[in-house]
């Protein structure tokens, strides 16, 4: 069973660790706001992606992708708050200027996004139906699954806050600033359409 636990991991690593609207976000919410102020941001996206890895791993997911007219409701929520998110982003003040007390990231944002994301439903469908853990009883299976690999995202988006976070040290100068701030805000709205087209 740890044989088909690690394969499992390292099956889901290239897939969720690589480049996505949710880990774009995380970086990019790290080199605007900093760990601190963005923290509570990552781990909305972990929760709610670790609810998408729930509806995957029982079979909810597929139930509800097959509702006649929703994917195309929750496609266009996500872009729009994709969207304002890059706004929000691209605008952020450089870390040494005070902030608004408003302009933190959101929690109920990111569950949007991690939600509506659909590299996460691709993503995870995509391990969850490649590796069997527990052949002989599906419901531990999914259990295992989403314990894993709930254990795996979340380091993950931490890892990406801390990358994004690095950027901040340097988001003193103005200039420099605004070009990482507008570059991750383009690099997440880029994900996103590649997401929906591949």
């Amino acid at each position: 069973m740890l044989d088909d636990i690690l394969r499992l991991q390292a099956t889901a690593l290239p897939l969720a660790g690589s480049p996505g609207p949710a880990t774009l976000s995380i970086a990019a919410m790290g080199a605007a706001y900093g760990v601190r102020a963005s923290l509570p941001y990552c781990l909305g996206i972990v929760f709610g992606t670790m609810l998408v890895l729930i509806a995957v791993a029982s079979g909810l997911a597929g139930m509800l992708l097959a509702v006649p007219g929703l994917v195309p409701v929750v496609t266009v929520i996500a872009l729009g708050y994709i969207l304002y998110l890059a706004v929000r982003i691209a605008t952020a003040p450089p870390l040494s200027r005070p902030r608004e007390p408003g302009s933190r990231p959101a929690v109920g944002g990111a569950l949007i996004l991690a939600l509506s994301n659909p590299k996460a439903y691709a993503a995870l469908g995509a391990v969850c139906s490649s590796v069997v853990v527990m052949p002989a009883n599906p419901t531990q299976d999914a259990l295992i699954k989403v314990a894993s690999l709930s254990a795996l995202i979340l380091v993950i988006d931490i890892v990406w806050l801390g990358f994004g976070a690095t950027f901040s040290s340097a988001l003193g100068s103005p200039r420099i600033a605004r070009v990482v701030n507008v570059t991750f805000a383009v690099l997440l709205v880029a994900s996103v359409f590649a997401a929906l087209v591949l």
